[in-house]
């Protein structure tokens, strides 16, 4: 390294303590808030399987002339939006997790509205089951679309008429397209069966090489952006299952974006790019030049025949981390759980909308309900922001549902086809932003209303506008007036952890020869837990009514982990595997250790 670096203290050194600071009550923003982004890069996944899901009962009811029955068949197809980010195995397994959740919903909401039609306790059972699903969602980190799509559902299902005698029919629509769903999104496993995982590597080499592009002053947002893709793609591989040729593959190449962010100026960006564009398709996983026999560091030819198995010693630890398991879910769901304020948050703005939304006499108050429980995110900020972008959609929305309105009424299959052509519309938008996604999803929700009867348009439009604006406004109330202490107790638990990994990876680095797997488990937590930092640390950051939350030390942690990790890094990738012929190249790991720590 360059002399006109100034030395830094070892990040081997627990840093000094730092007193905390307090924050200011973040403000509200506007600017920004509807700015476009750039799609998904798997945004045609859940729009097309969410098309064909529908399709197929949709139109079977509607040769039946039983087009009344669809909002039960919608409720399974709908599951076809989730788990498109896991390997097939574990998507199976999630797949039939979310059926069984909207059957659970739908049961719930189905034998409520049975028993009885009073719209006070209809509201309050469906602001319960909005903050089940939130919570549930959360702890099982489902991924987009989240609880909304649930809730959704269960909330209209509360207001429709309902006998005890059609709840199991309505139960038997809904399984028959959840089982629908279920095929759909596992059918592209037939044609690339490591897409996800291939996918999840593409990005870490691609946030990867952001950071090692990123200019000086943006490269802590590039480098924490490029730890979480790691770690991503690393969570991805776990949940594959088996550890097969294809895994390996991928796993060395993960690796590869680690060393990126232990030594970005020795990194080429292209070839990381280069590496992820290969990825794509169905052809063969790149293969780094050092496993074919070229050392990654010396970039000179050897005749080491261990060397090309250098990087199965370096992800041992990947498979201790899958025996240890992860913490259940009632764990997650414990008193003291983070996710219980949201929780709460989302009972009570749920509550408040559609009581609300009753009190102004709007005939359709579960929309109010549905559009607070849309608004929750992880703090007050974020939630904020949703509610913008709900607002501004829904409005455009409502106008696109006016605009095609008389063409729907003209039959029932222009309802089913808008329905479908809209569905494609939200998800092939809403990555870009959530309210331009919106202006699809309303007036899909408005259509689904007219599968059973036409109704007028005007009144449609009118309740839909009330809803809402009563839903987003007592909704952004509930978000202020629940507090969520716990998220500067989250930080807290984050140091700690990230004190304690860090600690751990330092005792494997000073050992001579860590046990198998022993430096690598080391690492994997180490970036776990910083992971885990940066989020809780930026919840926290958007949250009203803290108390002084300790800037300083989160950056002190971040900056010695970070530094920590990148020996680790280093140390794994540059070791021998007790040939002296490879003395020299050990001599230049030893060397770029030291140099990490500058």
């Amino acid at each position: 390294m360059s002399s006109s670096v100034p030395p830094t203290p070892s990040p081997l050194s627990s840093p000094s303590p730092s007193p905390s600071r307090p924050r200011s009550v973040p403000r509200l923003p506007l600017a920004g808030v509807l700015r476009l982004s750039k799609p998904s890069d798997i945004w045609f996944k859940p729009a097309t399987s969410v098309v064909v899901s529908a399709a197929v009962p949709n139109l079977t009811l509607l040769a039946l002339g039983r087009l009344d029955l669809a909002m039960y068949t919608m409720a399974g197809s709908l599951c076809a939006l989730y788990a498109h980010n896991l390997p097939y195995a574990a998507r199976a397994r999630a797949l039939a997790w979310v059926v069984l959740g909207m059957l659970a919903s739908l049961a719930v909401a189905l034998l409520t509205a049975s028993l009885t039609s009073s719209a006070a306790v209809l509201v309050a059972v469906g602001a319960l089951l909005a903050a089940a699903q939130k919570t549930l969602c959360d702890a099982t980190r489902i991924g987009p679309p989240g609880h909304v799509i649930l809730t959704f559902i269960s909330s209209a299902s509360l207001f429709a008429p309902q006998s005890l005698g059609q709840i199991p029919g309505h139960l038997a629509l809904t399984a028959g397209a959840g089982a629908v769903a279920w095929l759909v999104g596992m059918a592209p496993a037939l044609v690339r069966p490591h897409g996800p995982e291939r996918r999840a590597t593409a990005r870490a080499l691609n946030a990867a090489a952001a950071y090692v592009s990123a200019p000086e002053s943006a490269r802590g947002r590039a480098r924490a952006g490029a730890a979480a893709a790691v770690h991503a793609a690393w969570q991805s591989l776990l949940a594959t299952g088996g550890r097969g040729a294809a895994r390996r593959s991928l796993e060395r190449l993960v690796v590869r974006a680690e060393v990126a962010l232990a030594a970005p100026a020795d990194t080429d960006a292209a070839l990381l790019c280069d590496w992820a564009a290969g990825l794509s398709g169905t052809g063969p996983v790149p293969r780094p030049a050092r496993y074919d026999g070229i050392s990654a560091t010396t970039h000179t030819k050897t005749n080491n025949p261990t060397h090309t198995n250098d990087i199965d010693d370096e992800v041992l630890g990947i498979e201790a981390e899958l025996a240890l398991g992860k913490p259940s879910l009632w764990r997650r769901l414990a008193p003291g759980s983070p996710l219980l304020p949201v929780a709460l948050r989302t009972a009570v703005g749920c509550a408040l909308a559609g009581y609300g939304s009753l009190a102004l006499g709007v005939g359709r108050p579960y929309w109010a309900l549905v559009t607070a429980a849309s608004l929750y995110q992880a703090n007050v900020t974020l939630t904020w922001n949703r509610t913008v972008q709900r607002v501004a959609g829904n409005l455009a929305g409502v106008l696109v549902f006016a605009a095609v309105v008389p063409l729907a009424h003209a039959g029932q299959l222009f309802v089913v086809l808008f329905c479908l052509l809209f569905s494609f519309g939200a998800e092939a938008f809403i990555s870009r932003n959530y309210w331009l996604g919106s202006v699809c999803v309303t007036p899909m929700a408005l259509l689904i209303t007219e599968f059973a009867r036409t109704q007028e348009a005007g009144e449609l439009i009118t309740d839909r506008v009330v809803d809402t604006l009563v839903g987003a406004l007592l909704g952004i109330v509930a978000a202020v007036i629940v507090t969520n202490r716990r998220a500067a107790d989250r930080i807290e638990l984050a140091l700690d952890a990230t004190d304690r990994a860090r600690e751990a990876a330092e005792r494997a680095l000073a050992a001579p020869r860590p046990g198998p797997g022993a430096l690598e488990t080391a690492r994997r937590r180490l970036a776990t837990a910083l992971v885990e930092l940066r989020a809780a640390d930026d919840t926290a950051a958007g949250e009203w009514w803290q108390h002084a939350l300790p800037e300083e030390r989160v950056v002190a942690a971040e900056r010695a982990g970070h530094r920590t990790l990148a020996a680790t890094v280093r140390r794994g990738t540059l070791r021998t595997v007790g040939n002296p012929e490879n003395a020299d190249e050990h001599r230049g790991g030893t060397d770029a250790r030291e140099n990490t720590r500058a």
